[in-house]
């Protein structure tokens, strides 16, 4: 169990901010490697690009140790948007093959595969939310000759509801069909292993549980994902050496081979990628695994504290640890995180789930915050 981190943040002791699903606090050491990095661009005669590249690398490699790859494996891409564009462009779909996804999932991983259906004549299939919370369950039983393509998350970004992907990455290689990872949600706050999954390519999106400054993701290609084409053409793409197009007047034709071949143009940002390193650096300390362990006692008493008043959460058996969605017998009132947060408490509604996100730095003060607002406001 990992103590209250309260004093890595700048969060003010009247505030109980419960949505790091939608987006973290930066470290106070981010925030710093930031100003740093901005000064740097202030003075760009000095080791700038040098410094970036560094960092880029740097990135990769503590983000590939996080879910057991290697840099060589870790594209730096600016989106989830971009990383499943990138997904979508590179894997055979045939008419009448079918592409599986969940039900009210994340729009970033739904609106490729819907137009990549449309181009092909295939059937874009959706897992239908199930009552008694079992993703897995409501996965694998699309899984069949037909399918091409499943596109998934480990959990539902609406309430946390959890699914399993060693078992759902078992299914494709038995039918041959591709499994494509959105992990925003979940990479960061828990233990995530591409040996263990297999996923032809995963993403995550930085700005969430990984602590990271927005407009960063870094994608995952598996090894015989890497010789695929990239959706924009640079030369950092290339096999070239860096700046050479300032030094000479030809130009390398031949993508990396591996999957730095899909980075995103001006992936080195002075800014962004120390900040990054110094959020990857406090995971790597933390670990993975101590922060799921200390979240779920977290969310286990919201749990507790929401079924006594009348909530629907999502099973133990079939939720993650680090965060929950709670459901009354009728949906809350549009505003009601507004109203909420008057009184300092922070979370988001998601559909007709109230969801509720900590991170190290909630204890239980901020939990009786929460419902003490919440009971002001609404009662399922």
């Amino acid at each position: 169990m990992i103590e209250n981190q309260r004093h890595l943040f700048d969060i003010p002791e009247q505030v109980t901010y419960l949505q790091c699903a939608s987006q973290t606090p930066l470290l106070l050491a981010s925030v710093a490697a930031g100003k740093i990095g901005a000064a740097r661009k202030a003075h760009p005669w000095g080791t700038l690009r040098e410094d970036a590249r560094r960092e880029a690398q740097e990135a990769r490699t503590l983000f590939a140790q996080l879910i057991g790859a290697t840099a060589d494996d870790i594209a730096l891409v600016p989106a989830t948007s971009y990383g499943i564009a990138v997904a979508a462009a590179n894997l055979a779909v045939e008419a009448q093959q079918e592409i599986v996804v969940l039900e009210q999932q994340f729009p970033s991983n739904y609106y490729a595969w819907h137009h990549l259906a449309e181009t092909r004549d295939a059937a874009l299939v959706t897992a239908a939310r199930p009552s008694d919370g079992d993703w897995t369950a409501a996965v694998l039983a699309l899984i069949g000759s037909a399918t091409a393509i499943v596109a998934v998350p480990p959990c539902h970004w609406t309430d946390g509801g959890a699914l399993d992907l060693v078992a759902i990455g078992a299914a494709c290689r038995a039918q041959g069909a591709a499994l494509v990872v959105d992990a925003t949600q979940y990479t960061g706050a828990a233990p995530f292993d591409v040996a263990a999954v297999q996923p032809d390519f995963m993403v995550c999106s930085a700005y969430k549980w990984l602590l990271c400054p927005y407009t960063l993701a870094f994608f995952y290609a598996a090894p015989h994902r890497q010789n695929g084409n990239p959706i924009e053409f640079h030369d950092g793409a290339r096999q070239s050496d860096p700046g050479h197009t300032e030094n000479a007047p030809d130009y390398a034709m031949a993508f990396r081979d591996n999957a730095h071949r899909y980075d995103m143009g001006e992936r080195n940002n002075y800014i962004t990628l120390p900040m990054a390193v110094a959020a990857l650096k406090q995971l790597h300390e933390w670990t993975p695994q101590a922060i799921a362990e200390t979240l779920a006692a977290v969310t286990d008493r919201v749990a507790a504290a929401a079924t006594e008043r009348g909530y629907a959460v999502p099973p133990a058996a079939h939720r993650v640890a680090h965060f929950m969605g709670l459901r009354g017998s009728e949906p809350p009132p549009r505003d009601l995180d507004a109203r909420c947060s008057e009184d300092g408490v922070y979370f988001n509604l998601r559909g007709d789930a109230i969801r509720v996100s900590p991170h190290l730095f909630i204890d239980e003060t901020d939990i009786d915050r929460f419902f003490a607002a919440l009971d002001r406001h609404y009662r399922p």
